[in-house]
């Protein structure tokens, strides 16, 4: 059974007719009845029931009618995927971001890897644990990560190699309603989980940095920076949050920025993969990508694109 014998029979089935069938095939009328009259010569049977207007399949043939619309989705598909892995696209690039950076950063790498149309992009999500484990496994090619500037090479880091994107930094918002808080005895704050990375970065640069005498307040807790700023814009307490995710929100008001009378820290943004032998096409697009990305400034840079907004 032809791939094209099973397209030819459900063009009939879906346009009713012979004439509109062969049209959406993209032969003569007559070139479609022979090779309709051929398709049921090979199989030994009559499959259309053809005094009836429209053309329908023989009651017998009908039933298998879910069959042959999977079998051809599927055959499309593995033809796709054949052509696919002889061409020059070969296996998808993929990537994993950490959280926070997942909607801010991830569609400008999709962008950059996909813009000569010869590369497709599967994109993970993850804490940086989860990037960094997925990088050891081997089932990312790279990981988009946060680092703190300056940070000491450690025995697992040296396991990778990286290029720095461009500098994020790490702010203190709020709904209007609740800027006072930010000069009060107990601070209340949306926290991060002490285990995840955020949480890491507030514990050890931002907590020590607070005003002499005051203390935070946790009201509410996540790792993901995505619900912590649905909990801000809800007024729920103080976030500390990337300033390229909330800058949007900052333009239009609905939150405040409190880095006057609260700490902030800067964050570097880093592409990074596994320090092992690359064949001659993942450097290559390595390379491509940290020419388009590296560093955000040329182009988009990621604190000067939201302060010239919000200033």
């Amino acid at each position: 059974m032809r791939l094209e014998w099973i397209d030819d029979i459900l063009a009939v089935l879906d346009c009713g007719s012979l004439a509109q069938a062969a049209e959406k095939r993209g032969i003569t009328q007559s070139a479609f009845t022979r090779r309709v009259r051929t398709i049921e010569d090979s199989i030994g049977t009559t499959l259309f029931d053809r005094r009836r207007k429209p053309v329908t399949l023989m009651p017998g043939v009908q039933t298998l009618e879910p069959e042959m619309r999977e079998l051809s989705a599927r055959l499309h598909k593995l033809g796709h995927m054949l052509k696919t892995a002889s061409s020059q696209r070969g296996k998808p690039l993929t990537f994993v971001c950490q959280h926070a950076l997942t909607t801010t950063i991830s569609p400008r790498i999709v962008r950059a890897a996909t813009r000569d149309g010869e590369l497709s992009v599967r994109v993970h999500s993850g804490n940086q644990d989860d990037c960094l484990m997925q990088l050891l496994s081997k089932e990312v090619d790279l990981a988009i990560m946060y680092a703190l500037p300056q940070e000491p090479e450690t025995e697992i880091s040296r396991a990778f190699e990286s290029v720095d994107l461009g500098e994020d930094c790490l702010i203190p918002v709020c709904a209007p309603s609740l800027c006072d808080k930010a000069s009060c005895a107990a601070i209340p704050i949306i926290a991060y989980p002490a285990d995840v990375f955020l949480g890491q970065v507030f514990t050890q640069m931002i907590g020590p940095r607070l005003p002499i005498g005051a203390a935070t307040l946790p009201i509410a807790e996540t790792a993901l920076t995505l619900a912590m700023l649905q909990l801000a814009l809800s007024a729920i307490g103080i976030a500390w949050l990337p300033l390229s995710l909330v800058s949007q929100s900052l333009s239009r008001g609905d939150l405040v920025r409190l880095d006057d009378a609260l700490p902030a820290q800067t964050l570097d943004i880093k592409m990074v993969r596994l320090r092992t032998t690359q064949t001659e096409r993942r450097e290559t697009i390595w390379q491509h990508l940290a020419t388009e990305l590296s560093p955000f400034s040329k182009n988009e840079n990621l604190l000067t694109e939201s302060r010239g907004i919000i200033e």
